[in-house]
């Protein structure tokens, strides 16, 4: 961390270093004209150097306050001020998901409760048009009553060059050290299919992040681990979720839902943050009732085709057989 504990930036002073990351530094720091504590997060110098980036960043930023709600940690200015170029956001107390999830994974009810609070926010942002596109477990902040808040709306996007041209090994939150054995990369992990291949991204690609998070959650593990970008990208890419991972106890509607939200394919995800709030709110108050209609049968018919090979499309061809004879007999006997 490069700013010492107080250390001015205009009206702020640094208290202390909060973390550090690909999008920046971020401290605690006092408004000292308003006295009240703020997280303030010191931009790249890369990016911040750059006058046309920092515009856009701020444009940004504009959008990203419009966004008053309190699942959603709310931006309150840019600043500029001793030659850096800053954020000041809501100061959230309290551990971050992924913090909770190093001891394991939480239980059921947690996991669906975190998720239901996470989909409220993406639908608040979605509805003004704000894709998040870098939600995972670290920025979601779990306080002590249990109450979720969602940080670092569209910080993603204000960053990256136009879609088709990202550079995935220098996404904002991915950990720079690639190689280090057992790292579990931040922005790669969670990326949509889409995303891994540099196209153009739309609010499906949060649904899939959340489908991500809320595996994790249930599971204590990371879906998509890898020692590199490039091992992380091919599993999303090219891998499917092991689903024998979730506990027995996970509701059978919100394994369906989990297919939903991961499918490959976007055309056939979610297409809506709102339909998957409802879900999960009906998994909450009944774990065998689904408002869409994602019933136990379903569940179990999915995965019944998910899970056919060449010994079980035999058996029920052969079964389908039997009726037929079982029909021919009967009616040769009258």
């Amino acid at each position: 961390m490069s700013l010492e504990n107080g250390f001015e930036l205009g009206k702020y002073t640094i208290v202390g270093p909060l973390g550090v990351g690909g999008m920046g530094e971020v401290y605690r720091a006092t408004d000292t004209k308003l006295d009240r504590e703020v997280a303030i997060k010191v931009l790249p110098d890369g990016m911040a150097h750059d006058r046309e980036r920092a515009a856009r960043f701020e444009r940004e930023a504009k959008v990203l306050a419009q966004l008053n709600h309190p699942k959603i940690a709310a931006i309150y200015g840019f600043d500029e001020a001793n030659k850096k170029r800053f954020l000041v956001l809501e100061l959230v107390e309290g551990p971050t998901l992924a913090d909770r999830l190093v001891d394991g994974r939480l239980p059921v009810e947690a996991c669906l409760d975190i998720a239901r609070q996470i989909a409220e926010a993406l639908g608040v942002a979605h509805d003004k048009g704000i894709i998040h596109r870098d939600l995972k477990p670290a920025n979601v902040k779990v306080m002590a009553e249990g109450e979720v808040k969602v940080l670092d709306f569209g910080l993603a996007k204000a960053l990256a060059e136009d879609d088709a041209n990202v550079d995935l090994g220098d996404s904002p939150t991915i950990t720079r050290d690639f190689t280090a054995p057992g790292v579990i990369l931040g922005t790669a992990a969670y990326m949509s299919p889409e995303q891994a291949r540099g196209r153009p991204v739309d609010k499906r690609a949060d649904i899939w992040a959340l489908g991500v998070v809320l595996y994790e959650c249930l599971t204590g593990d990371s879906m998509f681990r890898g020692e590199a970008v490039k091992d992380s990208l091919g599993a999303i890419l090219h891998k499917q979720p092991d689903w024998e991972r979730l506990p027995t106890e996970t509701p059978p509607t919100v394994r369906l839902l989990l297919r939903r939200c991961l499918t490959k394919d976007r055309k056939r995800r979610f297409r809506d943050i709102g339909d998957v709030k409802i879900e999960l709110e009906a998994a909450i108050a009944d774990p065998t009732s689904s408002v869409l209609g994602l019933t136990s049968t379903a569940v179990a018919a999915h995965g019944k085709v998910q899970s056919w090979t060449g010994r079980g499309i035999s058996t029920v061809v052969g079964t389908a057989m039997l009726a037929v004879l079982v029909t021919l007999v009967i009616g040769w006997s009258f």
